[in-house]
C-alpha cells in the first residue's frame, strides 16, 4: 500500500472528515491520560510519550452491559451488535499488539460477540514511538517502536508531518476519506521515517531474554522468590486494571425494581476475592500465591494456550505501581533461580 503524507497543520482537517465515526484521542484527565471522544472543535494532542490508561476499554469496556430483562418476563434484550464504528488515533505499537493478543482469548473456542463486534467496528491507527519512556522493553517481547501489529495506520513523526502507512483494507478506506489533505510520500520522507524506528528502537534501555521462561517458570512454583517479590504488594491492582493485555473480568445481575441487567466489569487476580470459594476457602490466600499466579499467567500458561508472551513490555505496571514493583527486577530473579 502506498505511503502518503499529512502536515500537521492538515490534522484537523483529516480529523474532521471522520464525523461519522466516534473518535477517541489521548486526553488529559486529571492526572491520568486516557482515550476518549473527542469533543467538539478540539484538536487531537499526539505529542506524548505514552498514554497511563490503554485503550483497551475501547473494545473491552471497564464495565458492560451484557443483557437485559424485566422480573417475571422470560425475555431479555442482548446488547451486543448496537455499537459505532470507531477510530482510535495515536494508539502506540504496544497498545496495538496488545488487542491482537487477547483477541486469541476472546475469539478462542467461542466468538465473544461483544468483544468481536467492538474489534471489527474499530479501526485503530497507530503512532509509531519516538521517545520510548524509561521502563519500555517492547523490544524483548516480539514488539517494536514501530510495529505494526494490530494497526491499520501507523503514523510516524517527522517534524512538521506525518508518513502515514495504510496497513489494512480499514485504513485504507480511512486514508481515502482524507484523501483531499493527504499527499503521496517521498522516499526522502519513507527513509526519514525508517530512521526514525530505528533511532527509537536504540533507544529502549531496559531489556529482559525470556528464552526458557514460558516452558521452566512452573517448576519454580514453590520457589522462595515469590515470597520475596510479593512482600511489598499492596493488592492495588493497578498492575492489572492498567495492563493493556489483562482481560479479568466478573459478572454481576443488577436489579432496580422490576428491570434488571447483567453486567460483565473488569477483576483482578491480585484481588484476594478473586479466586474466593463459597465455601469460604481461597486457594490463592495470599499476596504470594497472586503475584506467581499474574507472572505464570503472562509469561507461561498464556504462552501455552496461544503461544505469544501475554506482556507487551508497555513499563506501566512499572512506572505506576505505588511500592515501585518491578516485573524485569521479577524476570530477572526468575532467570536467576532457573
Amino acid at each position: 500500500m502506498e505511503s502518503l503524507k499529512l502536515s500537521k497543520e492538515k490534522l484537523g482537517d483529516f480529523v474532521s472528515k471522520l464525523t461519522d465515526k466516534e473518535l477517541l484521542v489521548p486526553q488529559k484527565e486529571g492526572e491520568a491520560l486516557k482515550f476518549a471522544p473527542l469533543a467538539g472543535e478540539d484538536m487531537p494532542e499526539l505529542d506524548y510519550e505514552n498514554t497511563s490508561v490503554p485503550p483497551k476499554n475501547a473494545v473491552f469496556p471497564h464495565t458492560e452491559t451484557m443483557l437485559q430483562f424485566e422480573l417475571g418476563k422470560m425475555d431479555m434484550q442482548v446488547a451486543a451488535g448496537d455499537e459505532k464504528e470507531k477510530v482510535l488515533l495515536g494508539v502506540r505499537p504496544c497498545d496495538a499488539r496488545a488487542m491482537v493478543i487477547i483477541d486469541n482469548l476472546f475469539t478462542w473456542d467461542v466468538d465473544d460477540p461483544y468483544y468481536v463486534d467492538k474489534r471489527e467496528k474499530s479501526t485503530v491507527v497507530g503512532l509509531a514511538c519516538h521517545e520510548p519512556c524509561s521502563n519500555c522493553f517492547c523490544t524483548s517481547v516480539g514488539g517494536g517502536p514501530a510495529s505494526t501489529e494490530g494497526l491499520d495506520v501507523l503514523l510516524t513523526d517527522l517534524g512538521d508531518s506525518y508518513l502515514v502507512q495504510p496497513l489494512s483494507e480499514k485504513g485504507e478506506v480511512l486514508c481515502q476519506a482524507g484523501a483531499d489533505v493527504l499527499e503521496k510520500a517521498s522516499d526522502a520522507d519513507i527513509q526519514g521515517a525508517e530512521k526514525a524506528h530505528e533511532e527509537a528502537a536504540n533507544k529502549i534501555s531496559r531489556h529482559i531474554d525470556t528464552a526458557g521462561i514460558p516452558e521452566n517458570l512452573p517448576s519454580l512454583w514453590e520457589h522462595e522468590l515469590w515470597e520475596e517479590v510479593s512482600r511489598s504488594c499492596l493488592g492495588c491492582g493497578i498492575c492489572t486494571f492498567l495492563c493493556p493485555t489483562c482481560h479479568c473480568f466478573d459478572m454481576q445481575d443488577e436489579v432496580e425494581g422490576f428491570e434488571g441487567r447483567r453486567c460483565r466489569t473488569w477483576d483482578s487476580c491480585m484481588f484476594s476475592e478473586y479466586t474466593m470459594h463459597a465455601s469460604g476457602h481461597n486457594p490463592r490466600h495470599s499476596r504470594r500465591e497472586r503475584t506467581r499466579n499474574r507472572i505464570n499467567h503472562k509469561y507461561s500458561y498464556y504462552v501455552d494456550k496461544f503461544d505469544v508472551i501475554a506482556c507487551v513490555g508497555c513499563g506501566r505496571c512499572i512506572n505506576l505501581c505505588p511500592v515501585n514493583i518491578d516485573i524485569l527486577d521479577i524476570l530477572s530473579k526468575v532467570r536467576e533461580a532457573l
